[in-house]
């Protein structure tokens, strides 16, 4: 057992908190919908990055590389200023959503490196330009840019074209739970010497100025240290006593954390001493903005480091519950660096122990970076937010109406694992399904409390719905949560021996409340096939389908119905394994059993009278509008809608029906009395000793017509993974017209050129790593079944006939390989950025984007979405695992795994 599986087997006891600190601080507070107390629910204007600086926020906290205890009372992050920026760097700076030409944007170079499931070790980089940030310049011409017109970046201001920028590294090492060392690295990358501010900054999340009763307000003061260090004591009813020291620093500098009301609103402040104090004082110049009782709720460390061209500086802070430490920064600091390191190396060779590439394995070790660093403390209690907080005026009533207005029961103060920290800094239901599956290779437990965070009563609704993302409870992602739930448990079984059946069974009883509300909610009508709106899938559809038909009437959904095929075979799946140990539950599984054929076969029916969704003549699933005077309307085009079906695919696996008497009996009656169904649902394997099952909504012969679309270079293949929509409908688009208006679907492979749904999300062309992965799964179970007998054409044309199960793999290569290197040494993900491709100071810093160009697989949309892109750590170790098992080291360096 390696020390960071010495540790995590401490925080699963209970004996030690390890995870009480870690990178717990938001990216981007201001702009979201819980700093929203507006009149019309504009978020983004009502509260803006030019007052964030000044204004205190209610919910959270946001900060650069920060770190915070797990429920943010205290507080820990970088501020920097080179001179000659307007704005003190205290947060990341990017566009609103109405800014951008294509939606939101975060317009900063940072890079998650290194960090371990226990946060004991932790490195972050941070590109900081030496000339004044372009603030001006950013907005004017993204606005001035259309949504025909790529973004306007950072890098394509020149400002960095002179290398002069400092890379600013910070690390940090846990001596213990509650000993933190920090070590920031400030390096000159330019050629001459250059100056830079750098402020380590301590500050209470402000929670007194909003709840009643007069709460004890925390403090934070000067101390005097030895050895020319200096120290600030922290003090809080709750958390106890901190000391965070630093070596020499210029000056200490203390504030308060609260709102100055006065640039703010024109009102007399509380305090004299504000939030933006630093601002104003390093600046402008203004010595009264800050305490000189060097004392209150906010301190930073002032470092103004003088840095030759190509040197740089290290500075180094503890911060720790021991305030008596002798040599708090002397050579022990080093050593437990030093250590550290070492461990969290001999942690991720543990976790993929297998002769990958050096450029794999830097991949992966970031993927997983990213995934830890994207972890964030989220507070929010949507009745207080709704009716306003005590010391404030009441919102306007209007705001009741705008959204969330019936998830009053809402009540978060929890650490999750979220999609992007700047762009997307709040939970989004399905996104953390595969977050966990992914965080189940190096910290199962981590997993298994994000899965049934959302189970929880303070999180579901009582009808049974989960909560989808701030924006709008209310609004449906894919249930793939029993996937998930079962996906971990069996990745924990596998790695740990441990089979934990109490997680799975907590999971089974919330998601079947869940399952009881799709039933009810998203099948009105009683037919087993489901609408569900827009699904996670954006503007995929040639209309909005959150706002559903333009005309009235129904849409039948084939991802809806595909989903819930998939759902109901999860949850069957659970409920067997849960049945090995109590017979209970093979009730439950013959509920979803039935559920499923139900589904299937109204999925499946070709009779238009029943709304099935199969096409036969172009072996493909599409949706079905149904208008309000009862006309049918198919909605022919190829998208990944008609793949989605696929997903709904189980084998037995070890849950052979003759295992289990009460959910046998139903079973075979079925076999007995409904061949109709078997045929199209059910395959059974007569070989070897036992029958095995497939239960599918997709037949061989289904699956093999679908896959020659999706197999096809010219419709969904891409060199890169399985485009969102067909190539296709480049040349020719589809398009219907409802109420008078057109209404079209094209295929468009970067960025969205239609304003549908908002956002920066495109699925009209692009490679989302989510749905392929899901698609990558459903091939290995249809292989398991199946077998290397069953070979298709792939790529289609191409005359290579491939099992399923090298379909797939093959379909992982080409998704991992965004991220590699090519035989030129140019990373795909990086298109042409000639920086990042070329530059040593660039090059092999990863950014797991939010999805893909569908033809060159260059990164797109939130440049930092390391949450569910994550995954592709999970399909480097999947991958790695199966070439290690199927061919010899020598074969493996030679073809796949050594040349890619």
């Amino acid at each position: 057992m390696t020390e960071e599986e010495k540790r995590l087997e401490e925080v699963r006891l209970e004996k030690v908190l390890w995870r009480k600190w870690g990178p717990y601080l938001s990216e981007r507070q201001w702009g979201t919908v819980r700093e929203d107390y507006s009149a019309d629910g504009k978020a983004w204007d009502y509260f803006t990055h030019d007052q964030a600086r000044s204004r205190a926020y209610r919910w959270g906290e946001d900060g650069i590389a920060g770190i915070s205890d797990d429920s943010q009372q205290l507080c820990f992050a970088l501020a920097f200023w080179n001179g000659k920026d307007p704005i003190l760097k205290e947060r990341l700076f990017g566009l609103t959503g109405p800014e951008g030409n294509h939606g939101e944007d975060v317009k900063e170079y940072y890079f998650y490196l290194d960090n371990t499931p226990s946060h004991s070790y932790m490195k972050y980089l941070y590109k900081y330009p030496q000339q004044a940030y372009p603030y001006e310049d950013l907005v004017a011409e993204n606005g001035r840019r259309t949504r025909e017109s790529p973004e306007y970046e950072l890098l394509d201001t020149g400002i960095f074209d002179q290398n002069c920028y400092f890379d600013i590294f910070i690390e940090y090492a846990k001596a213990a739970e509650d000993d933190i060392l920090i070590q920031i690295t400030v390096a000159n990358r330019g050629e001459k010497t250059a100056s830079c501010h750098v402020l380590p900054s301590l500050w209470f999340r402000n929670t007194w100025s909003w709840e009643e009763g007069n709460p004890e307000k925390p403090s934070l003061e000067k101390k005097s240290a030895n050895n020319q260090i200096e120290k600030i004591l922290a003090s809080h009813p709750k958390l106890g006593i901190y000391a965070l020291y630093s070596s020499q620093p210029k000056e200490v500098v203390f504030t308060e954390n609260e709102s100055n009301k006065m640039r703010l609103f024109g009102v007399a402040n509380d305090s004299p001493y504000v939030k933006d104090a630093f601002h104003e004082y390093l600046i402008h110049g203004r010595k009264e903005a800050i305490n000189p009782n060097t004392q209150g709720t906010k301190a930073a460390f002032h470092h103004l480091l003088q840095i030759k061209g190509q040197e740089s500086v290290t500075l180094k802070l503890r911060l720790t519950q021991n305030e008596k430490i002798i040599d708090p920064l002397g050579v022990n600091f080093d050593a437990v660096f030093v250590e550290r390191k070492k461990e969290a190396d001999a942690f991720y060779d543990k976790v993929t122990p297998f002769p990958i590439p050096e450029d794999m394995k830097n991949v992966q070790r970031q993927a997983f970076a990213g995934l830890l660093w994207n972890k964030q403390y989220y507070h929010y209690n949507v009745y207080k937010w709704l009716e306003g907080d005590f010391k404030n005026p009441p919102p306007p009533e209007s705001r009741k109406k705008i959204r969330n207005d019936h998830w009053k029961t809402f009540d978060a103060a929890d650490i999750f694992s979220m999609p992007d920290k700047w762009e997307y800094p709040w939970f989004a239901a399905w996104d953390l399904a595969f977050h966990a599956v992914t965080f189940a290779l190096i910290d199962p437990d981590f997993a298994k409390q994000q899965m049934l965070l959302l189970m929880k009563e303070w999180y579901m609704h009582p009808d049974g719905q989960v909560p989808a993302y701030e924006w709008s409870f209310g609004d449906v992602n894919p249930p793939v949560h029993a996937w998930a739930a079962m996906r971990i448990y069996q990745i924990e079984a596998h790695r740990t021996g441990r089979k934990d059946r109490a997680f799975l069974e907590k999971m089974f009883q919330k998601l079947s409340l869940n399952f009881t509300w799709w039933v009810n909610r998203k099948d009105e009508q009683g037919r087993n096939i489901f609408e569900g709106g827009f699904l996670g899938l954006d503007n995929i559809g040639a209309f909005d389908r959150t706002m559903g038909p333009p005309e009235g009437g129904t849409l039948c959904q084939t991802d809806g119905t595909g989903w819930m095929g998939m759902y109901a075979l999860n949850l069957l799946q659970i409920a067997l394994e849960l049945a090995t140990e109590n017979p209970v539950y093979e009730e439950m599984a013959t509920k979803f059993f039935e559920h499923f054929l139900f589904i299937a076969d109204a999925m499946n029916n070709i009779d238009e009278e029943k709304n099935g969704l199969w096409d036969e003549k172009k072996g493909f699933y599409y949706g079905v509008l149904i208008l309000p005077d009862g006309k049918r309307i198919q909605m022919t085009a190829d998208t990944l809608l008609g793949v989605i079906p696929l997903y709904a695919v189980e084998t037995t696996e070890g849950y052979s029906p003759h295992a289990f008497p009460g959910y046998r009996k139903r079973f075979q009656w079925i076999l007995d009395n409904r061949p109709d169904l078997i045929e199209k649902i059910i395959q059974i394997n007569q070989t070897g000793l036992n029958k095995s099952f497939l239960f599918s909504f997709a037949s061989p012969k289904k699956l093999r017509r679908i896959l020659e679309k999706v197999l096809d270079e010219e419709k969904f293949l891409s060199p890169y993974g399985i485009r969102s929509i067909s190539k296709e409908l480049d040349a020719h688009p589809f398009s219907l017209e409802l109420g008078g208006k057109v209404f079209t679907l094209n295929y468009e492979p970067a960025e969205s050129t239609t304003p549908l749904f908002g956002g920066n999300s495109n699925w009209r062309g692009p490679i989302w790593f989510p749905l392929n992965y899901l698609l990558i799964e459903s091939l290995q179970k249809f292989h398991y079944f199946l077998g290397d007998d069953f070979k298709i054409e792939h790529p289609k044309g191409s005359g290579h006939q491939m099992s399923i199960w090298d379909v797939s793999s093959d379909l992982s290569l080409r998704m991992i390989k965004i991220f590699l290197k090519d035989e030129k040494g140019r990373r795909p993900v990086y298109g042409g950025i000639e920086k990042f491709q070329t530059d040593p100071h660039w090059r092999d810093y990863i950014l797991f984007h939010e999805y893909f160009h569908g033809d060159n697989g260059a990164g797109l949309g939130s440049s930092n979405q390391t949450g569910w892109t994550s995954i592709v750590a999970k399909m480097i170790h999947q991958y790695a695992e199966y070439a290690l098992q199927h061919e010899s080291p020598e074969q493996i360096e030679k073809n796949k795994l050594g040349n890619l």
